[in-house]
């Protein structure tokens, strides 16, 4: 297949990074941009919240979140009072309730509008034909105390009863996102903190609704798992049952979203009664014409150009074949794991975007400037770059990126080539809110460590826990999973929840089993590639911020390297580096499609980790190493469990289809036996 799967769960994985004591910020211009920074901290404190006033807006217009999350900025600066719900996947008001915080929960979000609108200075006014400048409003609101607003809520709250003042009003400044960007940076940048960057897409796609749209139905589907692309062939489809309407649309979905291999096509032709209507090769210019809603797929070069879309993703093509036509049909060349619906009525389309809030009360409450820049345009490139070199090294960039994939492995590397680590925070809520609780962590459970015997250990390793929002979702509703602390799990996580966010952090230490590990998510106390990171900084960096792997026995680290978008091996500089200043027993690495462990500088234990993303995946990995295994030595092998599409049910499933030979351990037994058995010396 021409795309690897580990390089598609790389593309989903987020992470972190910080900015502190050896001038990791300007702290001149952070205590003047925003009360509340502490010399000593890598994120902001915010006073304890005393109650909140809550609103669910998960249902609520783009443009209302955006106001309501930049008001909510304004008003947590001072003390977090607001609390908004935005998302449903862990449960709307479960970590609300955890908070231990008194609420108030207003059916009516604007009520909450209505209680704080006093303290916002007034609206500042975004172009939608610009969407970027629904940042640079973003930016402008942290400055001037204000809310953002679209031109429809600007007209309705500058009237009777509002009267509200319009302070700024973007409508026709200007014409591109490089020309909002430029500006911002011009006149903007020197009066926000410099103490961390945020990088937010201005807008998101409309939600849609799971399962198929009114009309469609399916017509295709491949009933095996099939990965290799053995089932590639120009497949027929009759659409002729759909006519009547003015269009037909073609949808091809993931027929077994739980594994990630979904349907790829390389070409669509589509015949009225016998003559072409339709031709065009996936990534082509002729493709664009037809391709409604393109969704989460993604292009790739190989096997000649083919679209692709894994998981719950999917993508949609649109076709109107001409009056009176009798037959329509379709031929593509695809393969894997198809799943193909067609209808004819035009459904939701995630072409649509709208505003959203996540993350918008922390820039605003800390007057940072918001952008998104593509790190693969030269014009954004130089802007990118210019604003990274900028900041002192440790300084945290919150968010995420641009242009997906490509964009996470240049986007990070060029970060850390500055000393910019990352924290991927872009869908988390009420950053302000939880900044503003305090660590209390239950003693760390122990459990005796196995002795060492002549057996295949095995340690399962969720990923993604270097992202804030996965912290705050989705790890939630998998260690909510009845099966966990069933069998030995390594949890990746983000140390600095240490001060982002210690209520989520405590239900985490608080609620953990004897086989639950929290380690530290890629690559440490923040997202980076050790590699590109510059090395006269790096030392420091590790040793300012190996207190918050200690504060919360986050002390085994997970870590992605990456030069020119490829997995490389820790330089002998950078391994010591985070053996003597993380004081580390072991590390693991990378996210591959092997395992095997490597001993660095004759002591550290580097152990790469082998991606899955089901549990028959992890079975025939551990067979295949079963059969190559001479049985004279114990194998250690890592399983990095996709944690997209896997749970804890998956890993005891795995497990129970395990013989006596194999033995499944924790990350501190798995690297303390791996230490006795290559004869090094035990860490501390």
């Amino acid at each position: 297949m021409a795309r690897k799967f580990s390089i598609i769960c790389l593309a989903i994985i987020c992470s972190f990074t910080l900015s502190s004591g050896f001038a990791f910020a300007s702290e001149s211009k952070v205590q003047a941009a925003k009360p509340g920074i502490t010399k000593h901290r890598e994120l902001p404190s915010f006073k304890k919240p005393k109650h909140l006033d809550a609103a669910d807006i998960y249902d609520a217009p783009g443009d209302v979140k955006l106001l309501l999350g930049t008001l909510q900025g304004l008003v947590n600066r001072e003390l977090p009072r607001i609390y908004l719900i935005e998302s449903d996947e862990e449960g709307k008001t479960t970590w609300l309730k955890d908070l231990a915080v008194p609420y108030t929960l207003h059916e009516n979000y604007w009520e909450i509008f209505d209680r704080y609108r006093s303290e916002a200075a007034g609206l500042i006014v975004y172009d939608p034909d610009v969407p970027d400048t629904i940042n640079v409003a973003t930016t402008l609101a942290g400055l001037k105390d204000a809310v953002v607003a679209s031109p429809e809520l600007a007209e309705k709250l500058s009237a009777a009863p509002y009267h509200m003042n319009i302070l700024e009003d973007l409508r026709g400044k200007f014409n591109s996102r490089i020309e909002a960007y430029n500006w911002q940076y011009e006149h903007l940048w020197d009066q926000t903190t410099h103490q961390m960057l945020v990088g937010l897409a201005p807008d998101t796609a409309i939600r849609i609704p799971p399962g198929l749209p009114e009309s469609f139905v399916t017509i295709a589907e491949e009933n095996e798992q099939i990965r290799d692309a053995s089932n590639r062939d120009v497949y027929s489809l009759d659409l002729t049952p759909l006519l009547g309407k003015s269009a037909v649309y073609l949808r091809f979905d993931d027929a077994f979203p739980q594994d990630g291999w979904g349907p790829a096509i390389h070409e669509v032709t589509v015949k009225a009664d016998g003559q072409t209507i339709a031709s065009f090769i996936a990534g082509s210019p002729e493709e664009e014409s037809y391709l409604y809603d393109r969704q989460n797929s993604k292009f790739l070069e190989g096997q000649g150009g083919h679209r692709f879309a894994d998981n719950g993703n999917y993508f949609v093509y649109e076709f109107t074949p001409p009056t009176g036509t009798k037959q329509l049909t379709a031929e593509v060349d695809m393969w894997n794991q198809y799943k193909v619906s067609a209808g004819n009525i035009k459904p939701l389309s995630a072409e649509q975007r709208e505003p959203y809030a996540y993350l918008r009360d922390y820039a605003v409450a800390n007057r940072a400037m918001v952008f998104w820049l593509d790190s693969n345009v030269p014009e954004q490139l130089a802007l990118f770059e210019k604003i990274m070199s900028d900041v002192e090294p440790g300084t945290p960039y919150l968010g995420w990126f641009s242009n997906d994939v490509e964009g996470e492995f240049s986007s990070v590397e060029i970060a850390s080539r500055y000393g910019v680590y990352v924290l991927a925070a872009d869908w988390f809520s009420n950053l302000t809110v939880f900044s503003g609780t305090k660590p209390k962590y239950a003693p760390a459970k122990k459990s005796p460590r196995p002795a060492l015997e002549n057996k295949i250990y095995v340690t399962y390793t969720f990923t993604e826990g270097d992202n804030f929002q996965y912290n705050q979702h989705r790890m939630r509703v998998m260690w909510d999973d009845p099966a966990r602390g069933k069998v030995p799990i390594n949890w990746t996580s983000s140390p600095l929840l240490h001060e982002g966010a210690p209520a989520i952090l405590n239900y985490y230490m608080n609620t953990v089993t004897e086989n639950d590990l929290l380690i530290a998510g890629p690559s440490g106390a923040g997202y980076f590639y050790p590699s590109a990171w510059p090395d006269d900084s790096f030392v420091d960096f590790l040793n300012q911020t190996q207190q918050y792997l200690k504060k919360t026995g986050m002390t085994i680290p997970y870590v992605l390297n990456r030069l020119d978008s490829q997995n490389v091996p820790l330089t002998p500089f950078k391994a010591s580096a985070y053996e003597k200043e993380y004081d580390v027993p072991g590390l693991f690495i990378s996210y591959e499609d092997k395992f095997g462990v490597e001993i660095v500088n004759d002591s550290l234990p580097v152990s790469t980790i082998r991606g899955i993303s089901t549990a028959q995946d992890g079975l025939q990995v551990l067979q295949e190493a079963k059969a190559n295994w001479d049985g004279k030595s114990p194998l250690f092998v890592s399983l990095g469990l996709l944690a997209w599409s896997m749970t804890p049910s998956d890993a005891v499933k795995l497990t129970e289809a395990l013989g006596d030979e194999f033995e499944v351990v924790r990350a501190d037994h798995y690297f303390s036996l791996i230490r006795e058995s290559y004869g090094l010396k035990k860490s501390k």
